[in-house]
């Protein structure tokens, strides 16, 4: 009885989880959706009671959304993956490392870069770039981008390394391959979720950055989705419509991430390595 009861408990609380995480992605959807007027009708309406995509229209025709989407886009996608590289070389060499200290002490210096508040760091790093002459460069964001995510992804991918026993690295040693063939053939290819749940740290984090996007690019032809999404509001109020149009559309690449990787992150590290 005991039991059922436990159950049923935890499917009511998982109930409500999924309804209040779902809920205001279903309000946005459905504002999208819905004339000017009708947003601000009372009572409020749960569905349209007239579809349109006009909303749509406007957000690609009176504003760059299409150049936007490209510019966050391609910085996300080159970003995480360099991010990914980075960190999965230097997860590697930190897991087999065998001093201790060095270990120790690099693991302690990527914790602390993560207790650094962004905003301390914009005007030296806001004079530097512009001595450089950085500013206003969709390059300037994938390099602070990588450099914003790679202390905690390198974190991350010593964990999953740990994971993977070095009998299986010797035992390549021990069936001839050298070094890159026993990275390449053995570790990476068990690594994969690893690589997987890093990558997808890193888009998603990069896809929503919105501090460093504002604070480096001044033009409007290079901005990002979250510059631009921010730009909608002015004094002159929020056109909700179109706002919610754009979230829907920059919610569609973080869904695609997921799900493309999902695969990779619920597989086990050392599927099929090891037999009996």
């Amino acid at each position: 009885m005991k039991k059922m009861i436990l159950k049923i408990l935890k499917f009511v609380v998982l109930g409500i989880y999924l309804v209040a995480a779902i809920l205001p992605f279903y309000w946005v959807l459905i504002t999208s959706l819905k004339g000017p007027k009708e947003i601000y009708t009372f009572p409020i309406r749960y569905f349209p009671s007239k579809v349109t995509f006009e909303s749509y229209r406007q957000l690609f025709s009176f504003a760059n959304f299409g150049v936007y989407f490209k510019n966050s886009l391609l910085v996300s996608l080159s970003a995480a993956l360099g991010a990914m590289i980075v960190s999965i070389l230097a997860g590697y060499a930190l897991s087999r490392h065998r001093q201790r200290r060095f270990k120790s002490g690099v693991l302690l210096a990527f914790y602390f870069t993560q207790m650094i508040p962004p905003f301390v760091l914009m005007t030296p790093l806001f004079t530097m770039l512009s001595k450089f002459q950085m500013i206003d460069k969709l390059s300037t964001l994938f390099i602070l981008y990588i450099t914003m995510v790679t202390a905690f992804s390198s974190i991350m991918s010593k964990s999953f390394f740990d994971n993977i026993p070095i009998s299986l690295e010797e035992a390549g040693y021990i069936d001839g391959c050298n070094t890159m063939q026993v990275l390449f053939k053995i570790v990476f290819p068990l690594s994969l979720p690893g690589m997987a749940a890093i990558f997808s740290f890193a888009f998603v984090n990069i896809w929503n950055e919105l501090f460093l996007a504002v604070m480096f690019i001044m033009s409007d032809e290079k901005r990002t989705i979250p510059v631009a999404l921010n730009s909608f509001i002015s004094k002159a109020g929020i056109s909700w419509d179109i706002m919610s149009a754009g979230l829907v559309i920059a919610l569609l690449p973080t869904m695609a991430v997921f799900a493309f990787a999902q695969k990779y992150i619920v597989s086990g590290l050392t599927k099929g390595a090891v037999k009996g």
